[in-house]
This record gives structure tokens, C-alpha cells and sequence, in this order.
């Protein structure tokens, strides 16, 4: 049994299939197959089911999976205390928020732990930051959900024992432009939209599921991009948006962009860790700092 091994064990249970393990581990997929043979075959057991829908963990591999967990842990702390190396901690965040939130999180942990190294992964994609989290890659993301668990939002979490924490809400807007039909309306409801068109990002984004719950099939999608495309467009009239309230003060308050009277529900801004590695050094300053 060898620890690279166990990496790519852990890579195939969190992307759960071996042609994503292999992308995320930069490896040939014929590579991540044979270090699962050789793995089941140093074991004597088969740890994976392998079907058309990708690789299912059978009962000795869910067994497998906390120690796999628990002895990469212990090779992390081994190297760091022999090698004398400062503790590093990964953190993941949407690229929504790696702007406006995570340099505070950043100050708050230089001073609570002023050798401890932090490296920022900042992704477009939540599944990309949690898959990381799940494989061990990331030890916590910050990203947006509602609801009592990971998911409820809309999304489906990877199959890992996720904890959470929630920091604060994240309030959201619908937007327009100042020369909108409705942008004089005293007060809206998603009837009232029926037949705009809501400017969108990919399925995935947080905003795109938000918008889902709210006006189901009452609007038009109009695919855009990012929040600053979706923005732009909105200030040219070309359609309404659903955005967070942080990223369009500046525009709102310049009247460049109009809020309409909908009070759309906020969504909030969520630490999400493997409940399992809260021993890993530094993870708990982590939390300590993003809830300050």
C-alpha cells in the first residue's frame, strides 16, 4: 500500500469516475486504473463497483475510505514536523466572492496565526472547489448555499462527510436598466415577470439555481456570463438579472442600474469542510477567521 495510491484512491471516490481522477491528478487515465488494481490487489479485496454511471465504492471500500483519510493525514504531519516546513492550507473560493470576502478571512488569520501559509484556489465552478474539498486537495472552499445542507441550493454534493458553517447572508437583486418598464413598479411579483427576459450564467452558477427556485419557467434565459457580463447587459437593456447585492452597489448607486421592487430571497455565504480532517493544522483557524 503506498501513499500515492491512497491519493488517487481518494481523487476516484471524490470525482467518481477514473478519466476525472486522472484530470484532477494530471495523470494518464491508465495510470489512476492501474494504481487502483495494484491498491485492491495489495488488499485482497475489490474497494470500487465498476458500472456505466462511473465507480461505486463497495463495503470494504467505504471502509477503505477513513483510513485512507487518517494515513495521508499522518504522512502531512510527519513531513511538516520532520522537514520543519511552515503548515500550508488550502483554501478554495468562488470567484464571486474571492474578491470581496476572502481578503478579510485572509487579514483575521494573519493575525491569529502568523506562520501559517495559506494558499487561495479561487474557481467559477462550486463542484470543481467542493470535489477538491472531498479529495483532500482543498481543505475548505467558501462558496453560496441556502438551506440546512450542503445542496440545498440545488446542487448535488460529492459523496464525503461535509461539514458547514454559515458566515453571513449574501442578499441578492433583481436589476435593470433605469429605463425599464418595470423599474417604476411600487411593488413585483414573480408573476409580474412573466415574459422578461433573465439575464443568466451556466446552469451551475449560484445565481442561475437561485433564479430557478424564484421564477421557474415565468422567464426567458438569456445565457450571458459571468456577473459582470450579466451586469453589463442589464444596463443596456437587454434584460433583467438576479445578482448579489456586493457586486452591484457601485452600479446601483451611480444609476446605472435600477433595483426593482422584488425582494428576492438572499442566499449565504458558506465555509464547507470534510468533517473528518477538522485536525489538520490550521483548518481551525480557518473557521475561527471566516466567522469572525
Amino acid at each position: 500500500m503506498e501513499l500515492r495510491q491512497l491519493r488517487t484512491f481518494e481523487a476516484v471516490v471524490a470525482h467518481r469516475t477514473v478519466t476525472d481522477a486522472a484530470n484532477a491528478l494530471g495523470l494518464a487515465p491508465s495510470s489512476v486504473s492501474e494504481q487502483i488494481r495494484a491498491l485492491e490487489g495489495s488488499l485482497g479485496v475489490p474497494l470500487f463497483d465498476r458500472g456505466p454511471k462511473g465507480m461505486r465504492l463497495t463495503p470494504e471500500g467505504e471502509r477503505m475510505r477513513g483510513w485512507a483519510r487518517r494515513l495521508l493525514r499522518q504522512a502531512e504531519q510527519a513531513r511538516s514536523e520532520v522537514t520543519g516546513e511552515r503548515p500550508v492550507l488550502r483554501l478554495g473560493a468562488l470567484e464571486s466572492i474571492a474578491a470581496t470576502h476572502v481578503p478579510g478571512v485572509l487579514a483575521r488569520l494573519a493575525e491569529r496565526r502568523p506562520g501559517l501559509r495559506v494558499e487561495v484556489r479561487s474557481d467559477a465552478a462550486r463542484d470543481q472547489l467542493l470535489d477538491a474539498v472531498a479529495a483532500g486537495t482543498l481543505e475548505a472552499a467558501l462558496l453560496l448555499d441556502v438551506g440546512d445542507d450542503v445542496g440545498g441550493l440545488g446542487f448535488a454534493p460529492p459523496p464525503a462527510p461535509l461539514d458547514f458553517v454559515d458566515l453571513e447572508p449574501v442578499p441578492l437583486v433583481l436589476v435593470a436598466a433605469p429605463g425599464h418598464p418595470l423599474a417604476g413598479a411600487p411593488r413585483l411579483a414573480a408573476a409580474d415577470l412573466r415574459g422578461e427576459k433573465l439575464l443568466v450564467n451556466v446552469p451551475a452558477c449560484s445565481f442561475h439555481l437561485a433564479g430557478e427556485r424564484l421564477f421557474g419557467s415565468a422567464v426567458e434565459r438569456v445565457r450571458a456570463g459571468s456577473v459582470t457580463v450579466m451586469a453589463s447587459w442589464a444596463e443596456r437593456g437587454l434584460g433583467i438579472a438576479l445578482l448579489p447585492e456586493f457586486a452591484v452597489r457601485d452600479r446601483l448607486e451611480a444609476g446605472t442600474l435600477a433595483r426593482l421592487a422584488f425582494d428576492p430571497p438572499g442566499l449565504g455565504l458558506r465555509l464547507v469542510w470534510r468533517a473528518d480532517r477538522e485536525t489538520v493544522p490550521g483548518l481551525r483557524e480557518v473557521l475561527y477567521a471566516a466567522s469572525a
